[in-house]
């Protein structure tokens, strides 16, 4: 093959790779990405065109890939909140902004706005706006104690005699109840020791022995219920002095 002829078939075979491969595309023309980042462009290649993003992935932190009025993709600043639920301390969403609020009509049902946030509004101002046996605390109704709460009165071993300071204690307790027009049960308790009938009957002399002296510092004998419970409800577990001393108790029940 004469020189004239290997040149021509080179560049035949020239001709024919270039056919093949084609000419890279103009930007913003493109086949893959690679075509968008030459020259110092930079993007994705979406449907033939370099584009800023095909999705949020290729976006910066807080911002998405949004497709714009001239049908390209660009990167804006993703929305800071949907709901009220998105935003923190007590600001409302509103345009996709967590903002401070300026009625109560913003913050839905059972809010209301103070000082710029959503708060949970207020059950009651005072305690008439609560049901029975309950005040208004911080602007929510809630239980309230019966008045004249005691603590139990105990006793010493197999016996149902008031010791002195159980006397002290039920002079206290009779001062409230001529205050407060309340109800009381009484309700006796024995230790472990003993049959179940004998700390039953046991533990209704101490409840009785309590409702006598009451009564005896005047006050009303159908205000005050006994009950016995014997060894039943322990306050204190073991098998010693120091628990049997908690369980010999009789404990105060007020009701309104």
């Amino acid at each position: 093959m004469n020189a004239r002829n290997r040149i021509l078939l080179l560049a035949g075979a020239v001709a024919l790779v270039a056919i093949a491969t084609g000419c890279a595309p103009k930007y913003p023309n493109c086949r893959s990405d690679d075509d968008c980042n030459v020259d110092g462009h930079t993007g994705v290649c979406v449907n033939g065109l370099c584009q800023e993003c095909a999705n949020d992935s290729h976006c910066p932190e807080g911002f998405k890939c949004e497709r714009d009025s001239a049908g390209g993709n660009r990167c804006v600043p993703a929305a800071e909140c949907q709901t009220n639920r998105d935003c923190s301390g007590g600001r409302v969403c509103q345009n996709g902004s967590c903002v401070a609020c300026s009625s109560d009509s913003q913050c839905g049902h059972g809010y209301e706005c103070v000082n710029g946030a959503c708060r949970p509004a207020a059950e009651c101002s005072e305690d008439a706006d609560c049901g029975s046996g309950q005040s208004c605390v911080e602007g929510k109704c809630v239980a309230t104690a019966p008045p004249c709460q005691q603590e139990a009165v105990r006793f010493a071993f197999d016996s149902y005699a008031l010791t002195d300071e159980a006397r002290s204690s039920l002079q206290r307790l009779a001062e409230c109840l001529r205050q407060n027009r309340v109800t009381v049960t009484l309700e006796g308790h024995c230790d472990e020791r003993g049959t179940e009938e004998y700390n039953m009957a046991l533990g209704e002399r101490r409840a009785s022995a309590v409702k006598r002296y009451l009564v005896n510092l005047g006050i009303e004998e159908n205000r005050l219920r006994t009950v016995s419970y014997g060894k039943e409800r322990p306050v204190a577990y073991g098998h010693n002095e120091e628990a049997w001393a908690q369980n010999r108790r009789v404990e105060f029940v007020i009701t309104r």
